[in-house]
């Protein structure tokens, strides 16, 4: 059997279960290799949580697992396509590959509608739907000014 059908079939299960358990339809698995290194579903309703979704769930378990916040050498199994802030959180933990079973037009089907939010990223702040106000920006430079000048800090 195909291992990559194998973890997506995993990752479809998991989104079953989260329906079943009053989660959000969307399940995820990281995987490195042939082994299963986290799985998780959406829990934003249970936990209240709007970050909680999926892909977000496990990479946090994924890096607690392997007590690193970087992911290079994993690739994740995800039964929706990503949203903008999975995504991110993606290419944040540096995994290598994007496995995905429904797309985002399946998900705005069901009322999971994230094209607002790919159309509000090439905006200019000032033209975003969100009021966006810069304040404080030298006062907020001296954090970036120390970082920059820390000799043993942990780049990521």
């Amino acid at each position: 059997m195909d291992k990559k059908n194998e973890f997506m079939r995993r990752a479809i299960e998991l989104s079953e279960e989260s329906v079943r358990t009053g989660g959000g339809p969307f399940g995820a698995v990281i995987v490195r290799g042939d082994e299963i290194i986290a799985e998780a579903s959406n829990s934003v309703t249970i936990d209240n949580d709007p970050t909680a979704h999926a892909e977000v769930n496990c990479i946090r378990k994924a890096t607690h697992r392997l007590g690193t916040f970087d992911l290079a050498g994993c690739d994740i199994y995800t039964s929706c396509e990503p949203c903008p802030m999975c995504l991110g959180a993606i290419y944040w933990a540096h995994l290598d590959r994007i496995f995905y079973g429904n797309d985002r037009k399946d998900a705005a089907a069901i009322g999971f509608d994230d094209d607002f939010i790919y159309q509000e990223m090439p905006l200019k702040p000032e033209q975003r739907h969100k009021t966006m106000q810069r304040l404080m920006g030298m006062e907020a430079l001296r954090a970036f000014r120390m970082w920059e000048e820390n000799t043993e800090k942990t780049e990521y």
